[in-house]
């Protein structure tokens, strides 16, 4: 894929994006285009950031810990979220690299990322990733546990959850599950919600997605495990 491929792609994301908001009655600002930028490295991804983007989804630590902290130094207001499973073991890179973990699932990371902010002094904003299709091979909480799990990673660990993130089964209408998110994320009183992909974002913002990431629109089509961002 050729640079100009990239940017056409990344403005036509925008443009979409824009016209769902329009068409739903809300602000294109109040949604924000997370660039899906995994297996991708410097030469694809600096266009797009020269181009205006400053919001950047990865799902591995380490590949992200190869190609970010050069690229955050040469742009300070860079935004890079953590869309991916988190391993316990990668708890610590995490909290130092990324401005936003989005897939916060399970207690042992929620005790592991509060006790890694409290060691390094970093408190990246944190999302409760919502396993909204109940697939066993997905991460995510599941949505009866959701409400109970983010209480306790108030009330036990002292953090503050900003979000709910959601990647509905790929086979599925996505419509329903946003609404299930959006559901929770009421009784949860958080206003973020990440939800929508390359395929369905439209939707998503319809639906009132506050972030949607997306990848292969803007970066080209790629291979894609089950339990990762399309």
């Amino acid at each position: 894929m050729t640079t100009t491929d990239r940017l056409n792609g990344y403005r036509g994301v925008r443009q979409r994006i824009a016209k769902a908001a329009a068409d739903a009655g809300r602000s294109a600002d109040a949604v924000t285009l997370v660039a899906v930028s995994k297996t991708h490295g410097e030469e694809a991804i600096l266009p797009v950031i020269e181009a205006g983007q400053r919001v950047f989804g990865e799902n591995k630590v380490q590949e992200s810990q190869a190609k970010w902290p050069a690229l955050k130094e040469r742009f300070p207001d860079i935004e890079l979220r953590l869309i991916g499973p988190l391993q316990s073991n990668k708890t610590a890179d995490a909290v130092a690299l990324f401005d936003v973990i989005e897939s916060v699932d399970r207690e042992k990371i929620a005790r592991e990322i509060a006790k890694e902010m409290k060691k390094q002094g970093r408190a990246p904003r944190l999302y409760v990733q919502v396993n909204t299709g109940e697939e066993p091979q997905k991460a995510g909480i599941l949505p009866t546990e959701a409400v109970a799990f983010v209480e306790r990673c108030r009330s036990e660990h002292g953090l503050s959850i900003e979000g709910l993130m959601c990647i509905p089964p790929a086979e599925e209408n996505s419509g329903p599950h946003f609404a299930l998110l959006r559901k929770l994320a009421g009784e949860v009183n958080v206003d973020k919600l990440s939800m929508g992909m390359s395929g369905d974002f439209e939707i998503a913002v319809e639906m009132g997605a506050t972030s949607v990431r997306v990848g292969s629109a803007i970066f080209g089509a790629r291979n894609y495990g089950s339990d990762e961002a399309r």
